[in-house]
């Protein structure tokens, strides 16, 4: 669990500072970047949320 928040926590930080940069530097290759880790960081997140809600899912049943 500590791992999994902590690379969550560490692509936002990576897709936020993607951001920056575009805002930066205009460069629109630093834009791609970052809406691609934000859509990898939210796709492993709902997996992550799926992955519980089975496990309590199998504990009901």
């Amino acid at each position: 669990m500590l791992i999994f928040r902590l690379v969550f926590g560490l692509l936002l930080v990576a897709g936020l500072l993607c951001f920056a940069m575009y805002i930066g530097t205009r460069d629109v290759r630093w834009r791609r970047r970052g809406v691609v880790i934000v859509k990898w960081t939210v796709i492993a997140g709902l997996g992550f949320f799926g992955v519980i809600a089975l496990e309590r899912l199998a504990l009901v049943l």
